[in-house]
């Protein structure tokens, strides 16, 4: 898999933007990338040292379109936390 297949976007959400300041920062993964190769993607993406990386796997939402029942799908994210002094620029 390349950088750009493992990692599928930096997310922005209220609880990722806490996290900036610990040098924490919230991405959407692909569901079969471990740990280790979501560390080499955000190093070769994004040029900084990575500390530490947390998984988690969302559970997909029940829903209900007309009268039928479905499933939205599973994903994966990862909290990357950076070495000290280092930074993802975010726009």
């Amino acid at each position: 898999m390349h950088s750009a297949d493992i990692i599928k976007a930096l997310l922005k959400t209220e609880k990722s933007t806490i996290y900036e300041p610990q040098a924490k920062y919230l991405f959407l993964v692909n569901n079969a990338a471990n740990k280790i190769q979501i560390k080499q993607a955000v190093e070769h993406l994004y040029n900084v040292k990575v500390r530490a990386v947390n998984t988690f796997i969302s559970s997909g939402k029940l829903k209900r379109v007309r009268h039928q029942l479905g499933r939205t799908a599973e994903t994966k994210k990862a909290i990357v936390t950076l070495k000290e002094g280092q930074k993802i620029e975010t726009s």
